[in-house]
């Protein structure tokens, strides 16, 4: 269950980065329709915290550099994201598609590093976004890196709703669609979460951590290449020294 308040924050925190100015107390208040109060106490709970400053006295709020300095310090901590990042921007360049690396988050895969493709007619994703973990290529790809048991439970809690035309319906669709590509040895969606859109991906285990590599773009471009696409998704994530799950009937062995 989401805890409200800090919804609130990240939503303030989102805000800015998307108008890039300062806002007033005011402004923001009428903005997410929150009680004066409330959007006071957020604010000033931010500037106590170093996070929050006025430019200008009554020229309204605005995040300090301090935000970015604390999430540079988490992302520096681990060299392991930068040499993901250098894989991803290697695909884009290559697949002339977006490239995305993701994990999973519960019930969701979330998008933790995106390339976007310099194409016009692209798939526009971003950093967080979440895709139910059975509706996606790059959900499947995680699953297979669970055991039979574990993905039993984890489907018993998602919603199997018709995001797209050819959106799976259950878990035994789900199960018979990861066979599938054991066999094929890449995982792909066409139209099952987004109208239009194609991807492929494969799982990644670096440090006991689940990842899957994506390439994704519009369903004209990518459905016919989607065999080349991930011939290069394996040859490029190998080259960069990161090891493939290899695609087994048994999961945990695969990753061991």
């Amino acid at each position: 269950m989401a805890v409200k308040q800090i919804q609130n924050a990240l939503d303030l925190i989102e805000y800015f980065a998307r108008t890039k100015k300062p806002a007033s107390l005011a402004e923001l208040q009428q903005h997410f329709g929150w009680p004066r109060s409330s959007a006071y106490n957020i604010l000033n709970t931010l500037v106590e915290r170093g996070y929050m400053y006025e430019p200008a006295r009554r020229g309204g709020y605005y995040p300090t550099p301090r935000l970015a300095s604390v999430a540079e310090s988490i992302m520096s901590a681990d060299p392991l994201n930068e040499q993901l990042a250098e894989l991803l921007r290697k695909l884009a360049d290559e697949t002339g598609e977006t490239a995305i690396l993701a994990a999973p988050a519960g019930r969701f895969s979330v998008y933790l590093d995106v390339i976007e493709s310099h194409s016009p007619i692209r798939y526009a994703a971003h950093v967080g976004m979440r895709i139910p973990i059975h509706a996606g290529a790059s959900g499947r790809a995680l699953l297979s890196l669970y055991s039979e048991a574990e993905r039993t439970a984890l489907l018993s809690k998602v919603s199997f709703d018709r995001y797209g035309a050819n959106a799976l319906m259950t878990a035994e669709d789900v199960e018979a669609a990861l066979a599938k590509s054991r066999d094929r040895g890449w995982y792909q969606s066409i139209r099952e979460y987004s109208a239009d859109l194609a991807a492929i991906a494969i799982p990644v285990m670096v440090d006991d951590r689940k990842f899957a590599v994506v390439v994704a773009g519009p369903q004209y471009r990518l459905e016919d290449k989607c065999g080349d696409v991930a011939a290069t998704l394996q040859r490029l994530t190998r080259e960069f020294g990161f090891s493939i799950n290899e695609i087994t009937s048994d999961p945990i062995a695969a990753s061991n």
